[in-house]
């Protein structure tokens, strides 16, 4: 097969990661036969230092012509708050998801064996096992509600920002959640706010009657405040967690450290048509960048995300996830995920080990 893929290398070490992804990719496709064809967008930062705005005209345009977009990462102080909406890089991000239909959010948060001394949970929390996958609302609720800031007569200045959310939004990414479980341990967590949100309300009932549909997947409802304390107290009793879009943005953090490191966690955002959008979890991390000591693996596992979730070539994926599996089992380790005094390599070494071993 061929493959058409957008490259948006994005801010800091996005290129530096993305480029060793790429190379991992080209050693999938000479051992499988596959062939790429790869199509650099600009993105972020540096579409606001080349065009001036942080989502150039014609991006989701270019991204819907490919069968997948890469994405490095985007942002850092240079483009911050200051700066008006269309030049920050997150509002960039947002767009993207929006105008590409991008609604599911999928965060795999699981600790690699040869990690295990690195999750900072306790040493019987972590032998019991963590491997669930984090199911985010992408497109709806308060980040794309309406906002208003008014003054008052009494209080200053006070600001609104509204969380709405529709049975169809609900139902989509409640069906996202079912049909992965199937593939997986056939259990799902719903979080919401039931017992103070309107929306969480409306989220739980429609859950209920996938649930319904879905009798073969175990089913549970949990408040968020009490998934956050799980999620530390005990994260192996979860599969498959759903949630809406903020919620999901604080839980898929913190179920991500509880892996060992930010570093190795890929992500991929998906729609029903469009291409899929993957990306590392981590951030541009502005001071290393360009001094090969950022980690490539998060990024290089969303490529096997890729051929698993936009590709369904779940053999290429498996050989990705082993490879990275056998040369952390060999110690290799860039920076982040050094013990102290411990010898770290380069993320073009990190890259080339992954690729021979493949």
């Amino acid at each position: 097969m061929n493959y058409k893929i957008a490259l948006i290398k994005g801010d800091g070490i996005g290129p530096e990661v993305v480029n060793e992804a790429v190379g991992v990719m080209e050693a999938v496709g000479k051992k499988f036969g596959h062939t790429f064809e790869f199509v650099d967008v600009l993105l972020g930062g540096c579409a606001t230092d080349a065009v001036g705005k942080s989502y150039p005209d014609g991006t989701a345009e270019k991204c819907k012509a490919c069968d997948a977009v890469l994405l490095g990462a985007v942002g850092g102080p240079k483009w911050g708050s200051d700066k008006p909406a269309e030049q920050r890089p997150e509002t960039a991000l947002l767009a993207i998801r929006k105008d590409l239909g991008l609604y599911a959010n999928l965060r795999p948060a699981a600790l690699r064996p040869a990690m295990a001394d690195a999750c900072p949970l306790k040493k019987e929390t972590a032998e019991k096992g963590i491997d669930l996958m984090m199911v985010r609302e992408l497109t709806g609720g308060i980040y794309f509600g309406k906002r208003d800031k008014y003054q008052t007569e009494d209080r200053g200045l006070e600001a609104t920002d509204l969380m709405a959310y529709s049975e169809k939004e609900i139902e989509r990414i409640g069906r996202r959640a079912f049909e992965l479980a199937r593939l997986r341990r056939k259990k799902v967590s719903s979080v919401d706010k039931a017992n103070v949100l309107e929306t969480s309300r409306l989220w739980r009932s429609v859950m209920h009657r996938l649930a319904e549909e879905y009798s073969d997947v175990q089913y549970e409802d949990v408040l968020v405040d009490n998934c956050a304390m799980q999620l530390v107290r005990d994260p192996g009793q979860f599969d498959v967690v759903v949630t809406e879009n903020m919620f999901g943005d604080i839980l898929s953090d913190e179920a991500s450290m509880v892996t060992g490191s930010i570093g190795l966690l890929p992500s991929a955002s998906i729609g029903d048509t469009a291409p899929g959008l993957y990306e590392p979890i981590h951030g541009s991390a502005p001071d290393i960048a360009g001094q090969d000591k950022a980690n490539p693996i998060a990024t290089i596992l969303s490529v096997a995300m890729m051929f698993r979730y936009s590709f369904q070539r779940a053999e290429e994926a498996n050989a990705i996830e082993a490879a990275v599996d056998a040369v952390l089992a060999e110690g290799w380790r860039t920076p982040d995920i050094a013990e102290p005094g411990v010898k770290s390599i380069g993320t073009k070494e990190m890259g080339r080990l992954i690729r021979e071993h493949i």
